[in-house]
């Protein structure tokens, strides 16, 4: 049924989904006859890193949305061996951060793709940004409020 179809699987956390989300999704889709996105699961992420500011489900359904997938998943795993063999894969494309991790696929006869995420926005960089960003209109509030209030009229404990 897929005899010359090229099955293409990507996957990620898609965390605060962001324009280099949608560049990686695309650039397999361009491979693809059959695009398979997998979602990690939000144990998954947490596993190795902060878990996730959007909800596994959440990010689920934006990836969903999206026209570019023909099959979104959620991915439960980082060694995707069993995936691979269950879909007959016939590439990997993951984020250029991950470099080298996958390489055990090339063994499977999956071509690996490591996607250039460059130094630009990243889900890491945006929660850096928005706690940074956060800390110091923070910092600003309470520099602008007294340390305390003085009363003009001293009240004695009779006249309450």
């Amino acid at each position: 049924m897929f005899k010359d179809k090229n099955i293409v699987y990507t996957s990620g956390t898609f965390d605060m989904f962001h324009y280099n989300h949608l560049r990686m999704i695309n650039y397999s889709r361009s491979l693809a006859d059959i695009l398979i996105v997998g979602v990690s699961t939000d144990e998954l992420v947490s596993s190795y890193k902060a878990p996730p500011i959007i909800p596994f489900n959440e990010r689920l359904q934006i990836i969903e949305a999206l026209k570019t997938p023909d099959i979104v998943i959620p991915q439960h795993t980082l060694d995707h061996t069993e995936i691979v063999k269950k879909l007959n894969i016939d590439a990997f494309v993951v984020g250029d951060d991950w470099y080298g991790k996958y390489d055990y696929l090339k063994e499977l006869g999956v071509q690996v793709f490591y996607f250039p995420y460059g130094t630009g926005v990243s889900s890491s960089s945006l929660r850096k940004t928005i706690h940074d960003s956060y800390q110091n209109n923070l910092q600003q509030e309470q520099s602008a409020k007294p340390v305390s209030v003085k009363s003009e009229k001293k009240y004695k404990p009779e006249d309450l």
